[in-house]
């Protein structure tokens, strides 16, 4: 999937969108193993399954460009579901490492959540402009590249704030 902005990139004006909707197709259907059951999952595979077939049926490359904004969405869904229904999503990670959080420390996973919500948000709205309006390569370029390497940024970002965090908790 990660290189999915890519061949969308390499595939424009080259092979018919139907072609690539396929593959979207076929890495979904692949997916289903690992994927864990539940709304975010259903809601993931039905919308995958819908622009593949738009795709498929209207042979239009923006349907299958419409593909990292159900991405987000999805995350986005997710995650602010976490924070309606505790425990937030970035508590359920760290419980995984540390089963017995502070209160102080589930106060920061929920704000970790809240910042990964708006990054969901800006990230979906960013690739919908970019399918919308963008050329196939900038479409590609930020999907594909710069995307990911904002989320390691934040990612990276976080931990260090975090690990400073732990610090001064435990004095």
């Amino acid at each position: 999937m990660v290189l999915y902005p890519f061949a969308i990139w390499l595939g424009h004006g080259q092979v018919e969108p139907r072609f690539l909707a396929g593959l979207l197709l076929l890495a979904g259907f692949m997916r289903l193993p690992a994927m864990r059951a539940g709304v975010a999952g259903i809601g993931w595979l039905v919308g995958t399954l819908l622009l593949s077939l738009i795709a498929l049926l209207g042979n239009h490359f923006l349907t299958l460009k419409l593909y990292p904004v159900l991405v987000n969405a999805a995350m986005l869904s997710v995650f602010t579901y976490s924070l309606l229904v505790p425990p937030s999503m970035v508590e359920q990670f760290a419980r995984r490492l540390e089963p017995d959080l502070t209160p102080q420390s589930v106060t920061y996973t929920r704000r970790v959540t809240q910042v990964w919500c708006v990054f969901f948000a800006l990230n979906g709205g960013i690739a919908l402009v970019t399918a919308l309006w963008a050329s196939a390569a900038t479409w590609s370029l930020y999907n594909g590249f710069v995307a990911y390497l904002l989320m390691g940024v934040l990612f990276a970002g976080e931990y260090g704030i975090r690990c400073n965090f732990k610090r001064r908790l435990n004095g």
